[in-house]
């Protein structure tokens, strides 16, 4: 029988954090988000891990070093994530397209992925050695977009860990880099599918000129009454 995943204890040897710039040059400039993404409530980062089973198909290729050519050959159609967000007046976010990069990390784990348990879910043991937080990296403001680790196991399989900033992409959006990345990783020259980067389009106009009632926008009386979260209900679906 599996090891519970809660039990699990294993050790990371990690290699030194690096910064992967666009593969090929980008425009150097400014692009202002939207309203919608300037909202504070937005202003965290986000964590997505996703475990792969070894592929004797690859020929033993090296997943790191096959995911970190594809995620500077992606950062280039999607140079944004490789720069740094600014604050400018009234609290207002734009993203200094300057081609920095992103942060990457190469690790080696002494598990296997049937360790792991039959069905992983939260919460993952040693989180913080899958997806590790680079001191001083972690700011919404002035840091690296996005964080990728990339962490090999003794049976061949590997982890992908990666951390976002939520003022930068949704689930749909990171969907979109990650699908590009991987048609990269197999090879495409091109991949199947461009970001739009227009953000600007869904600005408010300086003063706002309202020439109709938006009802759904009015206030209502706060009579709402929120759940306690350490009473909340966890549970886990599984599909496929």
């Amino acid at each position: 029988m599996s090891k519970s995943p809660t039990a699990l204890v294993f050790e990371v040897k990690r290699s030194a954090p690096e910064l992967i710039p666009p593969a090929a040059p980008t425009p150097r400039e400014f692009k202002e988000l939207s309203d919608i993404d300037d909202q504070d409530a937005l202003r965290f980062q986000i964590p997505v891990i996703n475990f792969y089973r070894n592929d004797e198909a690859l020929g033993g290729s090296d997943p790191a070093k096959v995911i970190k050519e594809a995620v500077g050959r992606a950062l280039v159609p999607y140079y944004p994530f490789a720069g740094r967000l600014r604050e400018k007046a009234a609290r207002k976010l734009v993203v200094e397209c300057n081609g920095e990069g992103v942060l990457f990390i190469e690790a080696d784990a002494d598990v296997t992925l049937d360790e792991f348990g039959e069905e992983i879910h939260p919460p993952f043991p040693c989180f913080q050695e899958l997806l590790y937080d680079v001191p001083g990296n972690d700011g919404i403001l002035h840091s690296p977009l996005l964080l990728i680790q990339v962490t090999r196991l003794k049976c061949g399989g590997f982890i992908f860990a990666i951390r976002i900033n939520h003022t930068m992409t949704d689930a749909t959006g990171l969907v979109q880099f990650l699908n590009t990345m991987a048609d990269l990783a197999r090879g495409a020259q091109n991949p199947s599918g461009q970001p739009v980067w227009e953000r600007h389009l869904l600005c408010a106009r300086d003063l706002p000129r309202v020439t109709h009632a938006h009802r759904e926008y009015d206030e209502l009386a706060d009579n709402t009454k929120c759940t306690p979260l350490d009473d909340l209900v966890h549970k886990c679906f599984f599909f496929g």
